[in-house]
Parts: structure tokens; sequence; C-alpha cells
């Protein structure tokens, strides 16, 4: 029986969606922007890259011609192959937002069928009684920042202010988050993670889809620097989804990095969460290595959203697109006859876009394995095609509402 896995290039779009000025992201291009930086020598940077952005296993795949069938504009300085070896095109989210909950459920079969809730003031974001409802649940002396900002400035910002009153540092973004950042040693982060289970339970009904626990350390001498002691804390998907088939049919299921957390831990199986994207690569080699037949593995790599595109550092994010791509080769060779493999992204974060948000973008799919046929695949109606297709290709039936390809 085939095995197959889904690798999730967390943020990296592959062009502005029809609706992306609903958004305010008309003209986005995460990767379009990225290989044009790289291009025009704005990729650049001292001892990290230089040049034209080098993607040439992602390329043999198909990535070029997924963007240009995406935007209709190649992919600048990356050369196309004649005859891709892979299955090529991008797919359409049908889910409103730009959220990673959202992304990944549809990309499993589960496209939201309700608006997010937001917290859409800039500064007093939070409603005063849900303020309250935090501070008397968590026994807190108060909570700081209650606006939006980037996470690593707001720490920067306030860390020394939390260390002296206690009082954990709250904010959001545009997107449907409620973050909660505190130190691991001053606040602990036993005490972190229980503040963020009681916040979860307090914004349900806002429908808002994570509370993120964000742990750091640090000092005022050293500087204040986040830790890989991330916790998301999400609302579960509203119905099945391909890890819910899986689970009914007993198959084994791997989940690498934040995927367990997207999904409330409903049926991801072995959860695996190493730090940095070298790491969870590894980690989704080595489940790969010890999946039975029947099998599934679905990973996140985060670093391309979190540290480089909501950063808006392109050549960081160029150079980690040029790491994932000299990886490849390595998940290539463990793939096993009738395997499936599968590369596509949640949404896009164009680090040459406006603010430090998300982007409403299309997403890349490529499709590969032992005995899979290259060729295009063209446009998906809807990031749950993925599901659709890893089920039938595991026998599970029909998954979600997406069509095979």
């Amino acid at each position: 029986m085939a095995r197959a896995i889904v690798i999730v290039l967390d943020s990296v779009g592959c062009g502005g969606a029809e609706d992306a000025a609903a958004y305010g992201d008309a003209g986005a291009d995460t990767l379009g922007h990225i290989a044009k930086a790289c291009a025009t020598g704005k990729g650049n940077r001292a001892g990290l890259r230089q040049g034209p952005l080098r993607i040439p296993n992602l390329a043999r795949l198909g990535l070029a011609d997924a963007c240009e069938a995406s935007t209709g504009r190649p992919l600048a300085g990356v050369p196309k192959p004649a005859a891709p070896q892979g299955q090529y095109g991008y797919g359409v989210e049908i889910s409103q937002g730009k959220d990673t909950p959202s992304g990944h459920w549809e990309i499993a079969g589960c496209p939201v069928p309700f608006k997010w809730g937001y917290f859409t003031a800039l500064e007093n974001s939070f409603p005063p009684d849900l303020v309250e409802a935090i501070i008397r649940e968590g026994a807190l002396p108060g909570i700081l920042g209650n606006k939006h900002a980037s996470g690593t400035a707001i720490i920067d910002e306030l860390a020394q202010e939390h260390i002296r009153t206690g009082k954990p540092i709250c904010y959001t973004s545009v997107d449907s988050v409620l973050q909660i950042a505190a130190h691991e040693e001053h606040f602990g982060l036993e005490r972190l993670y229980e503040l963020c289970r009681k916040t979860r339970l307090l914004v349900d009904p806002l429908k808002i889809g994570r509370v993120i626990a964000r742990p750091f350390i640090g000092t005022s001498g050293t500087g204040f620097t986040r830790t890989a002691n991330r916790k998301d804390f999400s609302i579960p998907p509203p119905d099945e989804t391909l890890l819910d088939r899986l689970a009914a049919r007993g198959r084994a299921i791997v989940t690498v990095g934040k995927i367990g957390d997207i999904f409330a831990h409903r049926a991801t199986g072995e959860e695996i969460k190493p730090f940095g994207n070298a790491a969870m690569f590894e980690a989704a080699l080595a489940a790969l290595e010890r999946l039975p037949d029947g099998g599934f593995c679905f990973a996140n790599l985060v670093d391309f959203d979190t540290e480089f595109g909501h950063r808006r550092d392109v050549p960081g994010y160029a150079a980690a697109l040029e790491a994932f791509d000299a990886m490849l080769p390595r998940l290539e060779a463990r793939l096993k006859p009738g395997d499936l493999a599968v590369i596509t992204a949640d949404h896009g974060n164009d680090p040459t876009w406006k603010g430090t948000d998300h982007t409403r973008e299309h997403v890349p799919i490529l499709a590969f394995g032992p005995g899979v046929p290259g060729g295009p695949i063209g446009r998906r109606q809807s990031f749950s095609d993925i599901a659709a297709t890893a089920g039938r290709w595991l026998d599970l039936g029909q998954v979600g509402p997406g069509r095979a390809w």
C-alpha cells in the first residue's frame, strides 16, 4: 500500500489571489518578489547569499512553472526545465482569511465555513470584558501591550516591565490571533501555557483562530530572545479532515512542527516538534523511514514565515528557500515505489510587502514520487484538492470537498 507525505512551506505563496484586494494584498507575490529581488541584487547579503535565487531541485519539480501559471510572469532568474519531473500547479484558497489554521485545515480537506473573529483596533485591541476575564482567570496583576504589534518588537519594548510587574505581554495582529509573551524563568513556561489554555476558552465565542504562547528568555543586558517553546492553542477543525479519516482507519500518522497545535491535537498521531527548518526536515525524513504502508506524514516548516516573512527579511527568506532546495534530494531518495510527496504552502508572507503580516495568495502545489508522472495539474479551485488526492492515493475514499488530480 502507498504512503504519503505533505510538507507545508509556511507562507511560501506564489502570487496574489483574486480577492487579495479585499485583504489589502493586491499585487503581493512572495516567491515572485523574492526571485526578482535576488535577480536585481536586492536579495544579496554578505556572508549569507548572492545572486539569482538558486532552487534547481524545486524548479526541476515544476515550481517555476507553477509560479508562472499563477501569475502569468516568469520567476525571475530561475530557469524552467524543458519537462518538469513533478506534477505542478497552484491552489486557490476558498476559506476566508489568510491565517495558518484555515490554510492547513483546507489542505487537509476542511475549508473554514465561517468568518474568523479579529481584534481590529490598533490600540486597546481587546474588549475590556475580555481583558478583565484574562486577568481574573489567570490571577494576574494586569496585562501589558493590548495592541497590534510585531512579536519581537513588543518583547523588546515591554520585557523589562513584564519582569518587574509580573504582567504578561498580550498583543495581536491582522490575523485571528491573541498572543501572550512571557519570560520562561520569571513568569514560568507551564504557567504561560495554562494562561493560554484559559484564554483559549475565553475567546472561543469570538471565533479567534489561535491563542499563541510566546515564551522568551534573556536580560536587559543580553537582550531578549524568543525560544522554541512556542505553543499554539487552536480551535479544532469544524469537520472531518484527512487526519481524522486516517485515524478512523487505524493508519499511522506522524505530524512534524506545529501541525499538532494547528489541529488542536486531534488525530495528529505521533507529534514531533523540533526547532528550525533543518531539524523539522530531518524529523520528517526519520518519520518517513519508519512509516508503514498506508501511513501519512504531515510537516510544517515554519521558519519561512516566522523568521523571514514577518521580519521582512528578503535575503534570509531567499537563503531559507535555497537551503530547503538543497535538502530536497534526500527526501526524494527515501521515497519508495508507490509513495506520494506533496510540497505546498498555507498562505503568503511577501517580505517585500507593507506591514509585517501574511498576504492573501495562491500557493504552489508540487507532487512527486517514484512512478508519479510529471506534468501540469493546473489551477486547483481549493487547497482541499490536496486532501482529495492524498485520500485517493491512500485508498481512503473521498476526503473533503476537493477534487483529486
